[in-house]
């Protein structure tokens, strides 16, 4: 039986079209897995590169795993633990710096939960403090790599061991490749949780007289520093910056100094 001529065109066009479909589709498909490909070939280079640059490394890069230091970290601890490990960390870091005469002061959202009431913020991932650059020298030098044990006073079961660790790029003072910001950390070895330690210096002195910064951009007036003033934090004794209400304003605006809600 003979098939009609509008009937064999009209099933001629359907099959092109089918197999330009499937040719399209299959087209997408490789521009997909090869643009797939070319982001893991990037993201395989930057690591390569970031692991030969980077001093401190972390298991990953968002809000949970971006605060371990990857030599002690197994697992991700739970909030409770967490907060618990930094409540004893800033008391130890606090306790022994002051004993060993060292000055270095609380900031950033520390600061700002110092603001409040002298605890950390619930919700903060980290704990910040700096040292003046003469300060980072000198840890650099005369206590990198160091250990120091911990023993609660309220607890004496609860011990724990501190790592003082100062990153070999610190004397380095400008932000370069952003790799290496953070200029030191005190690290809790039990699971790798730290604090970030940042030094200020004067970076330009011919432009900026009397400025202080860090490598990741944060400026001061030495005159909003110092002098320092006394205070207790998480209980213990602790140094703040002189106008520290002028410098959480200019980092976070005025409305963190007076809304009693947070992200709503």
């Amino acid at each position: 039986m003979r098939i009609p001529y509008l009937v064999a065109t009209t099933v001629t066009v359907f099959s092109l079209l089918t197999n330009a479909i499937a040719v399209r589709k299959q087209g997408a498909s490789i521009s997909r897995r090869s643009d797939t490909q070319q982001e893991q070939k990037k993201t395989a280079a930057r690591k390569e590169y970031e692991d030969g640059k980077k001093y401190f490394h972390e298991p990953g890069q968002d809000d949970l795993l971006g605060h371990y230091d990857t030599r002690y970290f197994t697992e991700l601890v739970s909030y409770e633990e967490k907060r618990f490990t930094q409540l004893h960390m800033i008391r130890a870091y606090l306790d022994t710096f002051r004993e060993k005469g060292i000055e270095t002061w609380i900031a950033h959202g520390t600061l700002l939960g110092w603001w409040w009431n002298s605890k950390m913020l619930p919700w903060d991932w980290d704990i910040d403090v700096q040292v003046s650059g003469s300060t980072l020298e000198y840890i650099g030098t005369h206590l990198n790599h160091t250990f120091h044990s911990y023993t609660s006073p309220s607890n004496k079961s609860m011990t724990r061991t501190y790592l003082l660790d100062v990153n070999p790029h610190s004397a380095e003072r400008d932000h370069g490749d952003g790799f290496n910001i953070i200029d030191a950390r005190w690290i809790d070895v039990h699971n790798g949780l730290f604090i970030d330690i940042t030094g200020l210096s004067e970076a330009h002195p011919d432009v900026q007289p009397g400025t202080w910064s860090c490598k990741n951009l944060h400026q001061y007036k030495v005159t909003d520093l110092y002098p320092m003033r006394d205070t207790q934090y998480e209980g213990v004794i602790a140094k703040v910056p002189y106008a520290y209400d002028r410098i959480l304003m200019e980092e976070y605006s005025e409305k963190a100094l007076v809304l009693t809600e947070f992200e709503g």
